[in-house]
């Protein structure tokens, strides 16, 4: 999506711009992308959106979609290509994660900070370097993540928007 200015009223009243980034996300649904979820505003002002139910749109769709909602993706200052950083609950849970997967055997995995990626809903996930030679399929990956299960579980929890929005 297109990174467009929107208007001074809706950076004023958070109500507002709520109220435009579901009128966005709406017109996003009505044009082709039926399950795109609504972004949450932060108390902060940041925004954060699952765009995965954009992977399944052609590339016809999203680009009649940003041309046919440019002006509720501007009212909205919608920005879906400017990540937020990832807030302190997420990134303290995403080192628990990291933690017990080096404890249990995958050395490589790193501690995410507020500016590493992460994809709501699923976390920070692995670097290709993270990950052991085999991928999921190496016992070391299996073993680790399962043993991590309940931290893996709970990162997981913190990136939802539900989350993300406190």
């Amino acid at each position: 999506m297109p990174t467009l200015s929107g208007s001074a009223a809706a950076a004023a009243d958070p109500g507002a711009r709520r109220d435009a980034l579901h009128a966005a996300a709406e017109c996003i649904r009505q044009h082709g992308i039926p399950t795109y979820q609504d972004p949450v505003l932060t108390a902060d002002g940041h925004v954060f959106t699952d765009a995965r139910s954009l992977q399944n749109a052609s590339d016809a769709t999203i680009e009649a979609a940003q041309h046919a909602c440019a002006a509720q993706i501007s009212q909205a200052q919608f920005q879906p290509d400017a990540e937020a950083p990832a807030p302190p609950k997420l990134v303290a849970a995403g080192v628990k994660v990291a933690q017990c997967l080096r404890a249990h055997g995958m050395p490589n995995v790193k501690d995410p900070t507020s500016n590493t990626h992460f994809t709501p809903g699923h976390g920070f996930g692995l670097t290709p370097d993270e990950v052991p030679a085999g991928g999921k399929s190496n016992p070391a990956f299996q073993r680790a993540t399962q043993a991590c299960e309940h931290e893996i579980n709970e990162e997981n929890r913190q990136s939802t928007l539900q989350e993300l929005a406190k």
